[in-house]
């Protein structure tokens, strides 16, 4: 993993339903003009995604759209759900499309040996 900062002023922590300490953070850097999506096992990174900002509302679109699908009493029936482990992946659409990639601006890094 790279080089590990604190948590920005800018940002939030969501719990994984499925526990075990694992968790997401969601975080904007300015200087990068990013939102980084970090995932996370207790105190380790176990893997981060760094999204151009013009990308936020795409997602903020389809997670909209999540909610008005999933109704007015998503909060309640989240709540009183039993968590378990999903025993088979159901693919609800076409990936076998092309992402749109964009170039995030290089900051270096330093690097330690």
């Amino acid at each position: 993993m790279g080089e590990v900062l604190p948590m920005p002023g800018f940002g939030d922590l969501f719990t994984d339903t499925r526990g075990d300490e694992r968790t997401m953070r969601v975080s904007y850097h300015p200087e990068r003009a990013a939102v980084v999506l970090s995932l996370w096992s207790g105190t380790v990174c176990r893997g981060s995604f760094r999204m151009a900002v013009g990308d936020v509302g795409r997602i903020r679109a389809l997670l909209a759209a999540i909610e008005d699908a999933a109704g007015p009493d998503v909060g309640a029936a989240v709540e009183g759900a039993v968590t378990t482990e999903a025993t088979e992946v159901i693919q609800t659409g076409d990936i076998s499309g092309t992402a749109r990639r964009v170039a995030l601006p290089a900051v270096p890094t330093p690097r330690v040996a």
